[in-house]
């Protein structure tokens, strides 16, 4: 039984479509008339739907995407920059640590994301894709980190940490530094994609990317997510040291013992992710 306090967890968003069927979540941006760009509500929402999803307990994976033809163009230029150049200094750290925490929140999530890329995924739109486990596309699907194009740092919301890892510092400072469209198969091929397929197949792709995820060994999936994320900022010494507690760890668990049962009988494991 998972602890809860009193508020709710996110059940309702009023600022996109959610929706858990069968233990997978899936989050669609829905404003396609603006290829669905951001507005301060729903930053906030998805900055608390990702740091609550894990307190729920009815979640193992979660599919992100967009209504229409566009995955999420960043912060609505109108209803966000328009509102920025007003704001103090105070207010506008506490909006950019407000987005950033987007981007924490799904990290830290233990929860494997899937970000299913429909279309044009630009400035913060392209660091949520970034941050997600999984990233397929459609082949029409473009990244674009447009933070220099409006004359802001291209590093937003973690893309200057995030990026590199995927791509390496060469190709992340050429992206970061001029904004310039990675189209699909460009982006598969230096890493910042998994794959690309028909616009058609894309949810189902995604879906069935989900279900392996939800019906596999889940403990194993969230401890490999722990694991690399936070193994990018220690030593070798530390990271075999955090590997060996958690394979310890997770010997002592059911799935493991599940493994050996069905091995043993040549079945194929139950797992039941305890």
């Amino acid at each position: 039984m998972t602890f809860q306090a009193s508020a709710g967890h996110a059940a309702d968003c009023e600022h996109f479509d959610f929706a858990v069927d069968d233990r997978v979540a899936t989050i669609t941006l829905r404003r396609p008339e603006r290829l669905n760009a951001l507005t301060f509500d729903v930053y906030a929402d998805l900055r608390d739907l990702f740091r609550q999803a894990p307190l729920r307990g009815d979640i193992d994976a979660i599919i992100v995407t967009g209504q229409g033809r566009g995955f999420c163009s960043g912060g609505d230029v109108d209803e966000i920059i328009g509102e920025l150049v007003d704001f103090d200094h105070a207010r506008r750290l506490e909006f950019t640590r407000m987005t950033g925490a987007v981007i924490q929140n799904m990290r830290e999530c233990p929860i494997p994301i899937i970000a299913a890329v429909n279309g044009t995924a630009a400035g913060a739109g392209a660091v949520i894709a970034l941050a997600a486990d999984f990233r397929i596309c459609v082949p029409q699907a473009t990244f674009r980190f447009l933070f220099t194009r409006v004359g802001l740092s291209g590093g937003d919301m973690g893309s200057a940490y995030l990026l590199p890892r995927l791509v390496g510092a060469g190709r992340a400072t050429e992206i970061l530094m001029f904004g310039d469209p990675v189209p699909a198969s460009d982006a598969v091929a230096i890493g910042l994609a998994n794959r690309v397929v028909e616009p058609d197949d894309l949810l189902d792709e995604c879906t069935a990317l989900a279900r392996r995820l939800a019906d596999g060994p889940r403990l194993a999936y969230r401890a490999t997510k722990l694991l690399i994320s936070r193994e990018a900022d220690m030593s070798l010494a530390a990271a075999i040291e955090f590997e060996a507690m958690t394979q310890a760890l997770l010997m002592g668990t059911e799935d493991h013992s599940e493994f050996y049962r069905a091995h043993k009988a040549s079945e194929t494991p139950d797992w039941k992710g305890r």
